[in-house]
């Protein structure tokens, strides 16, 4: 028998992959990445921030965004814009291009969460959403 607290976090790893390959099967069809849609997501959210403020955002290095911000900015869906306050700094914005292509991958985001939600009991997914949240303040506290 596995212990509970195996069994968990196998539970909650396998739970958060099958998330990921349902949204990636969804966003691949609109010719975007994970990593994409998570910059446009951010983003649409708040005033165009810079790289290095978008990379913590997101917790990814910034080498890393780097090279999704240029793939953004090929599709035409961000711009980097110069920093008013600093030349040297970049600021990152959506385009309008970019800002529907947002609104289209929120919305394709939104149903898979419907149908989701449609096959969980409200309660039960509440209680999981709590020991979620707990979880997630134990390991940044740790």
């Amino acid at each position: 028998m596995v212990p509970l607290e195996q069994r968990f976090t196998q539970a909650l790893q396998g739970g958060s992959r099958a998330w990921r390959f349902a949204l990636e099967r969804r966003l691949k069809a609109r010719g975007i990445t994970q990593a994409g849609w998570s910059a446009l997501a951010q983003l649409a959210a708040a005033e165009p921030p810079s790289q290095r403020e978008l990379a913590r955002q997101l917790g990814v290095d910034g080498a890393t965004l780097v090279a999704t911000i240029d793939r953004l900015v090929a599709a035409g869906w961000v711009e980097r814009l110069p920093s008013k306050e600093d030349r040297r700094v970049k600021r990152v914005a959506l385009t309008v291009k970019g800002r529907t292509m947002a609104e289209k991958v929120g919305e394709d985001a939104a149903r898979l969460r419907q149908a989701i939600a449609a096959r969980i009991d409200a309660g039960r997914m509440a209680a999981a959403s709590e020991v979620l949240e707990e979880l997630q303040q134990i390991l940044e506290d740790a």
